[in-house]
């Protein structure tokens, strides 16, 4: 089968092209049949990403597509359905998923739209429902809010009844993210958010921060932050890795400061995070109060056009491949 391969050479990660056997699933697995699979910012990020070895590995992270065999065990899903999940080598013809991390993906959905949701939306979940509690009413902050992770937690927080800030260097991204039901768009690159945060909230401070930039936004996240607020670090696209915090504000505000990465995490430990979403969230996207938003296909063929098309920084949402 056609499939991509990453590896590292020379600080940068590179694609390549590779014809493979087709993989078998072994038992708890399903073997999908690939329609689409989605771009993610931080399998290419070298040293710092999800590849920090010196081997080539299967590219790809997630994806959707028809299930062409059941693994020994598996029981809940049949020969032919419709599964959206996270899979190892998503940029093939065939990929395998743990059955405990796929889910239905809606019919509704477009293949491209389902590939694209379930590692944003996953990670989006983790932060503002378990991690970050939010509630109707509260109002959050989306650091990088053009971002895949930004999008799908702008819709999420919507149809929780949240009320959001957004922040964005581009105009144009900014008023993309107003039809969507973005309440405050700023228009800044890194810091440079709190005095509107402040000004929108009546100077009590935003309820919950997603930072998708990084370090150099951190100590201002924190600043923006009401009485009890969390604060959710899920990305680093600046490449600042380290910042100050006030110890000060920790205490007497009593804040919640946590990270969320799968990373390190279980197997068992992200498929429960995949049953509290499939139980809170799938259902709000299966009706369509909650839409994916997809920038640009291409084709298989042309993933290394795709990735640089992403970090060229012009989506809003997310990108995916097909596979015909």
């Amino acid at each position: 089968m056609k499939a991509w391969w990453i590896r590292p050479a020379e600080g940068t990660l590179v694609l390549e092209p590779r014809e493979t056997s087709t993989p078998g699933p072994k038992a708890g697995e399903l073997l999908v049949r690939v329609r689409a699979a989605a771009l993610n910012r931080g399998e290419f990020i070298a040293q710092r990403g999800l590849h920090t070895g010196t081997d080539a590995r299967p590219a790809g992270q997630e994806c959707a597509g028809e299930i062409a065999k059941l693994g020994e065990g598996v029981t809940g899903f049949a020969i032919g359905g419709r599964v959206m999940g996270r899979a190892r080598g998503a940029y093939a013809e065939y990929a395998v998923m743990d059955a405990r991390e796929a889910m239905p993906a809606p019919s509704r959905l477009s293949w491209e739209e389902a590939a694209g949701v379930p590692l944003v939306s996953l990670v989006s979940y983790d932060m503002l429902y378990p991690g970050g509690e939010l509630q109707p009413g509260e109002w959050l902050l989306i650091t990088g809010a053009s971002a895949g992770v930004g999008v799908a937690s702008l819709a999420m927080a919507k149809a929780l009844g949240a009320k959001v800030i957004g922040t964005s260097g581009s105009a144009a991204k900014l008023e993309r993210l107003k039809a969507l039901g973005l309440d405050v768009p700023v228009q800044t690159r890194g810091a440079g958010f709190h005095d509107a945060a402040m000004a929108a909230t009546g100077g009590k401070g935003v309820d919950l921060v997603v930072n998708n930039v990084g370090g150099s936004v951190f100590a201002e996240c924190v600043r923006t932050l009401a009485y009890q607020g969390r604060l959710a670090t899920v990305g680093y696209v600046d490449g600042v890795m380290k910042s100050e915090i006030d110890i000060e504000a920790l205490h007497s505000k009593r804040l919640k400061l946590f990270g969320v990465s799968n990373k390190l995490r279980t197997a068992a430990q992200r498929a429960e995070t995949v049953r509290g979403f499939v139980r809170d969230v799938l259902q709000a996207i299966a009706d369509g109060r909650i839409k994916p938003l997809v920038d640009r296909v291409f084709a298989l063929s042309d993933l290394p056009a795709a990735k640089a098309y992403m970090e060229s920084d012009a989506h809003v949402g997310k990108i995916a491949v097909r596979i015909d």
